[in-house]
């Protein structure tokens, strides 16, 4: 009885003696630093920003522009004749700086064929249809309306604009 009240009286010593608090080289852990007083905040200007230097200084690449529409006829003229087979399946999309995938398919649907976007922001959002009219791509939405008009660019691309003017391309 003696050993087994001994090995209790341990096990309830080692118990409390992980439960106190500490302090670490003199620290007292317990006191709390005294609270920071708020940084003066001055007030706030408007005013329209200088333009960017224009003597090549500049940090910053050239802000894109809307597509020329001369230069859509150009390439219209100069595409290859498309087949809905050639763009079945997934494709990156790129329009306003962002990217996201496009799936392609040849399910009928409103507007064509079925198509489905994946992370799209935007007029890429509302891709949910497809087809080929001549030498351009054409995506809509789910009540058939024109989304974007492309062509072919480069093997595996398509560049094009949409229907508020955003260059939008598709490649893989």
């Amino acid at each position: 009885m003696k050993m087994h009240t001994l090995l209790v009286a341990v096990a309830v010593t080692a118990a409390l003696g992980g439960c106190q608090r500490t302090s670490f080289g003199g620290l007292n852990t317990q006191s709390r630093p005294a609270p920071l007083m708020p940084a003066p905040v001055g007030g706030v200007q408007s005013g329209q920003l200088p333009p960017p230097p224009t003597d090549g200084t500049s940090q910053f690449p050239t802000a894109p522009t809307a597509p020329d529409n001369a230069n859509t006829q150009v390439a219209s003229a100069n595409a290859p004749e498309l087949t809905r087979e050639a763009l079945i399946g997934r494709w990156s999309a790129g329009t306003g700086g962002t990217s996201c995938d496009v799936f392609l398919s040849l399910t009928k649907w409103t507007g064509g064929y079925r198509a489905a976007s994946r992370g799209c922001v935007g007029d890429a959002a509302a891709i949910s249809a497809w087809d080929v009219q001549g030498k351009q791509v054409i995506l809509s939405d789910s009540s058939g309306n024109q989304v974007a008009r492309l062509y072919q660019s480069a093997n595996e691309r398509y560049d094009g604009s949409t229907t508020s003017g955003q260059p939008i391309s598709l490649s893989r």
